[in-house]
């Protein structure tokens, strides 16, 4: 068994949030499947109770709560997806040129990080969300990462200026390796914890954005997505106001919540399967396992030796 399993294993919210994040990466893959017809419209089940047939009820249109749940995972994975890796690529490149290089290319690229972390970056994503017109979860992710790299940036800037000093990347240099080798192949591995970690903090983030945009209805409704079920369900449904579609707003919002927790305590595992120090201290709060006979044989021998004295 790998060493990240053993650490998955190890605690009861590890095993929690790994398994979460399994189930929405499987509802993404194999959804479709579940549920081929889609959600149909039924007029003669609107805002059915829960039973059997629909666990989660049906909404304003007779469809299956639980089903639209499912069938819009893989949508908002995609774009969430798109998002993260669209965020990471800029931020790893801005963080290890503005590190690296240093000088002039350095002070270029801080300021212009700093003037995208001084925008107001989700009031900014509403604007250009209705003059772009969005569509496909490639422009989405896109747009979604508009301002999210430029935290990571500078983070990753950070992590540069020390590993850059380290001995290996000086026994690089003393080698003659380009400057992008040596960012590419000596500094870039040893970041990769953090950004494996950020990656699922990108994810989520993303997360949020999409469905906000889509509850705004300031992208096109026209895909299965949480943030269109909560769309319709304040727009259409009336759920402020009529107690019959609680669940088709609770069920999109408690699927955010499970996501996120997912990937925070996933989050919690990788750090401990990154930092070696964690895992240490795990060992050592442990008391070493001695069994019953053993103990009460030392306990005899101590008897003993205090008899002959």
């Amino acid at each position: 068994m790998s060493l990240l399993a053993q650490i998955i294993l190890s605690k009861t919210r590890y095993t929690v949030g790994a398994l979460l994040i399994l189930l929405f990466v499987f509802l993404a893959i194999f959804g479709q499947g579940l549920y081929p017809h889609g959600t149909p419209m039924d007029p003669t089940r609107l805002y059915a109770s829960p039973s059997w047939q629909h666990p989660l009820g049906t909404d304003f249109a007779g469809r299956d709560v639980l089903a639209e749940v499912v069938l819009g995972t893989r949508n908002v994975l995609t774009i969430a997806a798109f998002a993260g890796v669209f965020t990471l690529g800029v931020g790893i490149i801005v963080g290890l040129a503005s590190g690296y290089l240093g000088g002039v290319v350095d002070t270029v690229l801080m300021r212009v990080v700093d003037f995208v972390l001084s925008l107001p970056s989700y009031p900014l994503l509403i604007i250009l969300a209705t003059l772009v017109h969005v569509q496909g979860p490639l422009e989405f992710g896109a747009l979604l990462s508009l301002t999210a790299w430029a935290s990571l940036g500078r983070a990753i800037r950070a992590q540069v200026l020390s590993l850059k000093r380290s001995e290996y990347v000086e026994a690089a240099r003393s080698l003659e390796y380009s400057h992008l080798r040596i960012a590419f192949s000596e500094v870039l591995p040893a970041l990769m914890p953090y950004i494996v970690m950020h990656l699922i903090t990108a994810v989520i983030a993303a997360v949020y954005g999409e469905v906000g945009l889509y509850l705004l209805g300031v992208v096109p409704v026209n895909s299965n997505n949480w943030g269109v079920m909560l769309n319709w369900a304040f727009n259409v449904s009336g759920a402020i106001y009529s107690p019959q579609s609680v669940l088709f707003l609770i069920s999109p919002v408690a699927a955010i919540v499970l996501l996120q927790m997912g990937g925070v305590l996933l989050n919690q595992a990788l750090e401990e399967f990154f930092n070696p120090n964690l895992r240490t201290e795990l060992v050592v709060r442990r008391r070493p396992f001695r069994p019953r006979l053993a103990r009460a044989g030392q306990g005899g021998r101590a008897e003993s030796e205090a008899e002959t004295a």
